[in-house]
């Protein structure tokens, strides 16, 4: 995928404001269809994440606005033509290896603050059309501008394969000291 940055990006800080977004760049896939890159997510585009999120204990049982409330800095993948959500990119404090609700209870303990959870996803019209290398690597560049002195993390089903091989052409390593795979969380990390 071919990604365009926007000649005038604004200086923001992050997280941004909820339900406001920046358009950072447009995109064209090996398929010829172009997309829009956003930081932040729209109420509308929020809205499709909440169906389209197979956590039903993230959104479900919670709300999308506790969910940003934790310091999400989420970014989005929109196809142009259908105006429909194609993937989703976020990153957010998050203490190294810490279990997500979807793995178990989450703790609550204090966050070290030089670890930053990043998870991605696209959804199934747009999966398989090479999207995700591009964007992640994009928009983690983005982030790690301002948040230069962290380290990213994964935490991941360990049966997830095209999980953890994204994660490993992205330049993370497998963290079996942080992991749990007797309940199959695979940790990995780039620092």
């Amino acid at each position: 995928m071919k990604i365009i940055p926007q000649n005038k990006q604004e200086d923001f800080s992050l997280p941004l404001p909820i339900y406001t977004s920046i358009h950072i760049a447009d995109a064209v896939c090996k398929q010829s269809e172009e997309y829009k890159i956003y930081i932040g997510i729209e109420k509308k585009y929020a809205e499709q994440l909440k169906k389209l999120s197979l956590d039903e204990r993230r959104f479900g049982e919670g709300s999308y606005e506790e969910w940003y409330e934790k310091n999400r800095t989420p970014f989005v993948l929109v196809h142009k033509e259908t105006d429909k959500l194609a993937a989703l990119v976020w990153f957010g404090p998050k203490s190294l290896g810490k279990k997500s609700l979807k793995f178990g209870d989450e703790e609550k303990d204090k966050v070290q603050n030089d670890w930053h959870t990043a998870v991605w996803r696209s959804y199934p019209s747009f999966r398989g059309k090479g999207l995700m290398k591009n964007l992640t690597t994009f928009v983690m560049d983005i982030y790690k501008e301002h948040y230069p002195d962290i380290g990213f993390w994964l935490g991941t089903d360990n049966r997830n394969e095209a999980m953890i091989m994204l994660g490993l052409k992205l330049g993370f390593k497998i963290d079996n000291e942080n992991s749990d795979l007797s309940n199959n969380w695979q940790v990995m990390v780039k620092k």
